[in-house]
């Protein structure tokens, strides 16, 4: 894998940035919308999870455990795949232990539910630590997209698109409050990108510092833990939003339709 040419590394790193970026779109929503369509929330965020979920376990996780399992064996490359996985689930519950509840990205907010008059100081710091929260949690997304785009770009672009749309209700969290506070759409905006960009330096770190050691079975366990983190995010995060946005049945038409299309696209 050492052979990896810049062109490759730029468009991995591209990606990241579009995907973690994202949240300026959800800026965008809070500025000049009154109300959020919660149905249409509901819908892309169980689209969003579909897409994971499939590419987890159909492609990341399945990929994984068969090329282990040719280069150590049936027992143990299963059980390397597995302990991989269940790590990458670890990780991402782990980080998700250590960000407080109140200002946990998990808990996002709709428009209208943070437009109320409240004291703006309280305001700008649960702005500013809903960034903080959002960069950590985008963290190891930023991997996610940049390890995956390495070995498939296909596969890559498809992670990149459904984190960028869980991206979109984040960048909601991070800029209402920022800008009740300040009333400059400019700064509510800009902390918004900033805790996009930490999407790109993940992946900018799993460069630096994996590059060297990047052998076929690292690559393995690290789609193996990528499908772990997705896998978490999906059904800690993504899922109970689209349900608590709009009804049960609209979410889980969304998850079905991201399956569906992701299946489409691996098969073509």
């Amino acid at each position: 894998m050492n052979n990896l040419d810049t062109s490759q590394v730029l468009f991995a790193l591209s990606l990241t940035l579009g995907a973690g970026l994202a949240t300026g779109i959800g800026s965008c929503i809070a500025f000049f919308f009154k109300r959020s369509d919660k149905k249409f929330l509901s819908f892309v965020l169980g689209l969003s999870a579909g897409v994971m979920i499939y590419i987890s376990f159909v492609e990341l996780l399945a990929e994984s455990r068969s090329t282990l399992i040719t280069l150590y064996g049936n027992r143990t490359g299963a059980f390397i795949a597995i302990a991989a996985f269940f790590a990458g689930i670890g990780i991402a519950f782990l980080i998700d232990k250590l960000v407080p509840s109140h200002e946990n990205p998990h808990e996002v907010r709709s428009v209208e539910e943070m437009d109320t008059p409240k004291h703006h100081d309280r305001l700008l710091r649960s702005g500013m630590l809903f960034a903080l929260a959002v960069g950590i949690h985008n963290f190891p997304e930023g991997m996610a997209v940049f390890v995956s785009s390495l070995a498939d770009p296909a596969t890559g672009i498809s992670i990149a698109v459904a984190i960028a749309i869980h991206n979109i209700p984040e960048g909601i969290t991070v800029s209402v409050p920022v800008y009740h506070a300040t009333g400059s759409r400019k700064k509510a905006f800009l902390w918004s990108l900033i805790s996009g960009v930490a999407e790109p330096l993940g992946a900018l770190t799993a460069w630096l510092f994996l590059a060297p050691f990047l052998t076929e079975t690292l690559l393995m366990v690290i789609f193996a833990a990528v499908a772990g983190i997705m896998v978490f995010i999906s059904f800690d995060e993504l899922l109970p939003l689209a349900e608590e946005y709009g009804e049960h049945h609209l979410s889980i038409s969304g998850v079905i339709c991201g399956m569906f299309i992701m299946a489409l696209s691996l098969a073509i």
